[in-house]
């Protein structure tokens, strides 16, 4: 069985497994990543590296969505 860790996404605290990358995290909320800016504990993720970014226990991350208008 896989230890859970807590991590929080705009502000509400999530349980997700321990090691999950961020990249499957985005496609298990179903975000689409060309709309969206992401934040980690404070530092702006490049998308090219999502994949390679391991989540941690208390990682805070903040999904800003692209609104279109005129």
């Amino acid at each position: 069985m896989k230890k859970k860790i807590k991590i929080k996404i705009n502000g509400k605290v999530n349980k997700i497994d321990d090691k999950t990358k961020l990249s499957d995290l985005f496609k298990n909320l179903k975000v689409p990543l060309k709309k969206v800016a992401i934040e980690l504990n404070r530092e702006i993720v490049d998308k090219k590296n999502l994949n390679k970014i391991n989540l941690k226990a208390n990682d805070k991350i903040e999904i800003v969505h692209f609104i279109g208008g005129g």
